[in-house]
């Protein structure tokens, strides 16, 4: 199928030809002549899959220049706010229309003169609420309504400010609604606020011919050195570090600096500048190894990643089934690393919940012990149960738990999956 085929207006196919787009993806393929029809539509959708232009395309053909706000977007994270207001931006650039990207963590004024002549708004809930409460935003002609990663807005304890927000648009708006996983709060809220939608999902983006899954096990005083090892071996064009927390994910990343790996970490705690130049050293490939957690990663379409490495693990299937959907794309090659010790098998038993994946387990590996060094205020991630060395900041990164006995290791066999052989399967937001 062509774009020319979803009948979409001429300008509008000019911009993704001129952007190289050949074809529609599967869920813009789907979810456009839906939009298009005046349907609401709940989308499953992973990132990467082209679910943001699936929305902007035919939003863009009925935006009335000079009508006030009549889209608004809600997204969990500033990054995905801008990307989003980026995309409105370039298919929109003969339309002419005004898009306002509004979130926390810089300076309100700018975004409220913005506001007064914009016809489309993306925006977090929190920066969005301060907005409401100034009454600098009019949601009042608002006929289009985007809920983005919506799992993910709910998992971040998004899901008041979004209803309060939703009591400020007309009800006879057009919703939209794209989300990972379809949670149980995500179908409350499609019965509470949506009329009859419509249903798409877009298939996995990954080839399972291309990604090789792997994981190792390790003893918490190893886990970092391994991690360490394996980043080496592999050499990666380009990988993601996932871990559970900000403290940790500072620390791994500047501890992997410290090795001569060039790391940096991501997070919600860095301004909205340096958050923006994090993102653009990766996409350059200035720097090789992104650590992050998985809600600062949420929405960011990173091409060419090589690597996944589960430094924590998920807690759900459908949490590392999307980490690992950063790599192996377009019949490129790619590889998803999981490193466990005790505390992690419970959340890996989860992980396995999906019958589909297999991951093989691979043989102890040699390698230097190396200190993991952190900072003085990182010992209070009790989570980890991280305690510091008396007289100095060195400790290892996961201590054993102490509830699980010493012989519940492993004893996975050969591969953690259906068959035993590997197979290719601060300001408000």
């Amino acid at each position: 199928m062509e774009f020319s085929e979803l009948k979409l207006e001429d300008d509008l196919i000019r911009v993704a030809v001129e952007s190289g787009f050949k074809e529609p993806t599967a869920i813009q393929a789907k979810a456009i002549p839906l939009i298009k029809s005046g349907s609401d539509l709940i989308g499953q959708s992973e990132t990467g899959s082209g679910k943001t232009v699936a929305f902007v395309l035919p939003i863009l053909e009925k935006i009335a220049r000079g009508g006030g706000v009549q889209c608004l977007v809600l997204t969990p994270t500033r990054e995905l706010a801008e990307q989003v207001a980026s995309e409105f931006s370039r298919f929109g650039k003969y339309r002419h229309a005004t898009i306002s990207a509004v979130y926390g963590g810089v300076e309100i004024n700018p975004q409220i003169n913005r506001i007064r002549h914009s016809e489309i708004v993306v925006a977090t809930p929190g920066r969005l609420l301060d907005h409401l409460s100034r009454r600098t935003v009019d949601l009042s002609r608002v006929k289009f309504l985007i809920l983005d990663e919506a799992d993910k807005m709910f998992d971040m304890g998004f899901i008041g400010d979004v209803k309060e927000i939703i009591s400020h648009t007309p009800r006879n708006r057009q919703t939209l609604l794209f989300s990972a996983t379809i949670s149980h709060d995500v179908m409350e809220l499609s019965r509470s606020y949506m009329n009859s939608p419509a249903s798409v999902k877009s298939s996995h983006l990954v080839d399972k011919k291309f990604l090789k899954q792997e994981y190792y096990d390790s003893s918490p005083r190893d886990k970092f050195s391994l991690l360490l090892h394996l980043i080496k071996q592999e050499n990666p064009g380009l990988g993601m570090v996932f871990c559970a927390t900000r403290t940790r994910t500072d620390s791994v990343a500047r501890n992997l600096h410290k090795n001569n790996v060039e790391a940096i970490a991501l997070h919600g705690g860095h301004s909205q500048n340096r958050r923006n130049a994090i993102i653009r050293d990766f996409h350059s490939g200035k720097i090789h190894i992104l650590v992050a957690t998985d809600v600062a990663a949420r929405g960011l379409d990173i091409k060419n990643v090589t690597h996944v490495f589960n430094f924590d693990i998920p807690k759900t299937s459908q949490e590392y089934v999307h980490r690992i959907g950063r790599t192996a794309r377009a019949g490129k090659s790619g590889k998803a690393i999981s490193i466990l010790c005790d505390i992690d098998h419970d959340n890996f038993r989860r992980v396995l919940d999906d019958r589909t994946l297999v991951i093989e387990k691979m043989p102890p590996q040699s390698f230097a012990r190396v200190p993991f060094i952190a900072r003085q205020h990182d010992a209070g991630d009790r989570k980890f149960g991280n305690r510091p060395r008396p007289g100095g900041g060195r400790f290892h990164p996961m201590p054993s738990h102490p509830r699980r006995s010493p012989g519940n290791r492993s004893g996975y066999g050969s591969s953690y999956g259906h068959r035993r052989q590997h197979s290719s399967p601060g300001l408000r937001q």
